[in-house]
């Protein structure tokens, strides 16, 4: 037993040295848990931020007045007064993704019961801020007129008072969702890639037939690549959550971090595994590189990291439990959002443990297979 071990540890460093050789390997570990983390934090494209807006206020009433001051920065971008004639090629130069026009007369027709018009022209090109901000725009001006007529009129405030408590994320802030689950995804995409591309190195170079002449077993080789690549992807996951999401972002982890590690460790278990048995069946860099993206859209969109299991076809729920990003996810969601303990998420690393036992099992039985060809 001492013996394997020492050829695992032997052959986990010959991995390492053979990851500090090759630069490119080291950019992609070094963007994904910086870059990649911030811009995810910061580029969430559901929230309105600085949205270009111009009001025509034919009204100049208090009404008008008041709704022209309820859109302001950092939602918006400072209001633009332009004439009803301007509207039109405003839209058409992209000056402006909402427009608003307040008719004459609006605050008479208002109080006076009737139902008067307002026209809002919405820029549809700018699918993120259209979809995102013509709820919001409407949501303002109804909101304005609806404050306005009760204190004109002196209409009883309304027996029932909706008070809104947000859990986890008080100030509804998108960065604490987008910076967190990109270190999930990032994980799983940098650890798949790692030993993937390890193994295919080694085919492409040669090296393979070296480990076959040395007293090494397929498992030895295997255990060897599965931990220092690992090790390596682990580590960088621990950079990016004190550097990036800790330091630069300021945002606050509810959880155990020792406990979610725990969890990215039998996630990487799994997915070092997927990444071997993926380069077991390509035969080349590019085929494996194809072959990746095929397996990892899949894994993230559907693993719910972005839209909720709940919301998906029963179908799609029951099989991405056989993936390991739907437990990691969860395990992940519950302990850094939620501050959930091992009582609470033992489900998710129990499947963990399995998938990566499977997928592990069948990664070893194609090496064999594969280097059996070789020799």
């Amino acid at each position: 037993m001492r013996g394997h071990l020492l050829n695992i540890y032997r052959l986990g460093i010959k991995e390492l040295w053979s990851l500090r050789r090759d630069p490119m390997m080291l950019f992609l570990i070094i963007y994904t848990f910086s870059i990649s983390i911030h811009v995810a934090a910061t580029a969430m494209p559901e929230t309105l931020h600085k949205a270009p807006i111009a009001i025509i206020d034919e009204d100049d009433s208090a009404l008008s007045q008041r709704i022209v001051s309820a859109f302001y920065p950092p939602r918006f971008t400072p209001i633009t007064g332009i004439a009803l004639a301007q509207m039109d090629a405003g839209m058409d130069a992209g000056l402006y993704t909402f427009t608003l026009d307040i008719p004459p007369g609006f605050q008479r027709d208002v109080l006076a019961g009737r139902a008067p018009n307002l026209q809002f022209n919405v820029d549809a090109t700018r699918m993120s801020q259209a979809f995102a901000g013509s709820a919001d725009v409407q949501q303002i001006v109804m909101g304005e007129i609806g404050e306005f007529v009760q204190r004109e009129r002196g209409d009883r405030a309304p027996p029932v008072d909706l008070v809104l408590r947000a859990r986890f994320n008080p100030t509804l802030d998108q960065s604490h969702f987008g910076a967190l689950m990109e270190i999930v995804n990032n994980v799983t995409m940098l650890s798949i890639i790692l030993t993937g591309a390890a193994l295919i190195r080694e085919r492409e170079h040669g090296t393979i037939e070296h480990l076959l002449a040395m007293p090494v077993t397929p498992t030895e080789i295997m255990l060897a690549k599965v931990w220092a690549c690992a090790l390596v992807v682990l580590l960088a996951a621990i950079s990016g959550l004190n550097l990036v999401v800790r330091g630069a972002l300021q945002i606050p982890i509810e959880g155990s971090v020792a406990l979610f590690l725990a969890g990215a460790a039998l996630h990487l278990f799994a997915t070092t595994s997927m990444g071997m048995l993926l380069a077991t069946i390509a035969r080349s860099m590019p085929q494996f590189s194809l072959l990746i993206m095929l397996i990892l859209l899949p894994l993230e969109i559907l693993s719910g990291g972005v839209t909720p299991r709940e919301s998906m076809p029963l179908l799609v729920q029951d099989v991405m439990l056989l993936a390991p990003t739907t437990h990691f996810t969860e395990l992940s969601q519950a302990i850094l959002y939620r501050g959930a303990d091992l009582a609470l998420v033992w489900k998710s690393f129990l499947g963990l443990a399995i998938i990566g036992a499977v997928l592990f099992t069948l990664a070893l039985r194609r090496f064999r297979d594969t280097i059996g060809q070789l020799a």
